[in-house]
């Protein structure tokens, strides 16, 4: 069975065959042609052989491979957000500003990956992301008399924020063991932050009625380091799958009245399970979950030092794999958001192809 796509994050199938998850627990195939007695088919692995190749083979890019992986992917969100500055005369009656906004938000990003393999156990990957957003905004005048709605709209597109990472197999276990994988990420700041972006004041009739970015942003604006561990077992015909990470997000001044922003860190926690349906198709099914801690403002004063509760960011996720050849493989991910903060939806598109 395939590998491929069976857990979020990586692609497996790249350096193993197609059958190589548990050769010595595959009952053995019996061919509709006869074969002459005592001679094995020719394209058929033999137990010696496949040990071997297990043995061999790690489930990263092989040695002084390289592979080329486009992606797609689309991510929609929605929330409503009321905000109340008012007294209570009786229960449910409150008297003063109350501002009910609907914020809809599309992002659409188009990235570049290749991966590089040193060793057989040890890859290096970098990628590069080019990012549209657009963010609209329903509202409604403060402190004016109406029941119309307003919509506030903006959008913005360009380079994301390039990524580089370190992948290495720790071990080499034996059938029916698990792969165990460190893995090391640093994400730049290279696309534009909402500290860069200019605002502007958005105006109804001469009104005020709020404000908006000039233009969206495509990046954090923080570096962040990010290690994690990643576990594969493969137990025909399925494959389980996890990974635990921690992202630090470096402390940064952003300068102008707010200065230094400690942004959150997260703690990351995902895990599965995938079927091969045959030598080329799989199905995964799995979840992840992201705890995005306190962001701190330094050189506010005590009363304008907000910090944010932490957040949970939940994803039930599902995801199709099929290997066209043995260079060419397509991946498809949906994610759903189960969480007050996820995104509604996520839809992501990948086609890893080995150049050499």
């Amino acid at each position: 069975m395939t590998t491929g796509a069976l857990w979020h994050g990586f692609a497996v199938a790249q350096s193993q065959p197609a059958e190589s998850g548990a050769p010595e627990e595959r009952a053995p195939q019996v061919s509709e042609q006869a074969q002459p007695v005592g001679v094995a088919p020719e394209d058929e692995l033999q137990p010696a052989e496949a040990t071997e190749v297990l043995d061999t083979r790690g489930v990263l890019t092989p040695k002084n491979s390289l592979i080329f992986e486009p992606s797609l992917s689309m991510s929609y969100s929605s929330s409503n957000r009321v905000a109340i500055e008012a007294f209570t005369i009786i229960p449910a009656i409150a008297v003063g500003l109350i501002d009910v906004r609907e914020v809809r938000r599309e992002t659409l990003t188009a990235a570049a990956a290749f991966r590089y393999g040193i060793t057989d156990r040890f890859e290096i990957e970098a990628r590069v992301p080019y990012v549209w957003r657009r963010d609209e905004v329903r509202q409604r005048a403060l402190l004016e008399p109406t029941s119309d709605d307003v919509i506030i709209d903006s959008d913005g597109d360009g380079i994301g924020d390039i990524e580089a990472a370190l992948h290495y197999q720790l071990n080499m276990p034996d059938p029916g063991n698990a792969y165990y994988i460190g893995n090391l990420r640093v994400k730049s700041r290279t696309g534009d932050d909402i500290f860069e972006v200019e605002r502007e004041f958005v105006m109804d009739d001469d009104v005020i009625v709020g404000q908006r970015l000039a233009e969206q942003p495509t990046g954090s604006g923080f570096w962040a380091l990010e290690p994690s561990l990643t576990f594969i077992l493969p137990t025909d015909p399925a494959v389980f799958f996890g990974n635990i990470g921690y992202t630090w997000n470096f402390e940064r001044d952003v300068g102008g009245d707010i200065g230094r922003v400690d942004p959150g860190d997260f703690l990351n926690l995902s895990f599965g399970m995938g079927f091969g349906v045959n030598e080329k198709t799989s199905f995964s099914m799995g979840y992840d979950h992201t705890v995005v801690f306190d962001t701190e403002y330094k050189d506010l004063e005590a009363t304008q030092n907000v910090e944010f509760d932490r957040v949970h960011v939940g994803n039930l996720l599902l995801g199709f794999s099929h290997r066209f050849s043995k260079t060419r493989s397509l991946n498809i991910s949906l994610g759903i958001g189960v969480t007050e903060e996820a995104p509604d939806v996520q839809l992501t598109l990948k086609m890893p192809l080995k150049l050499f």
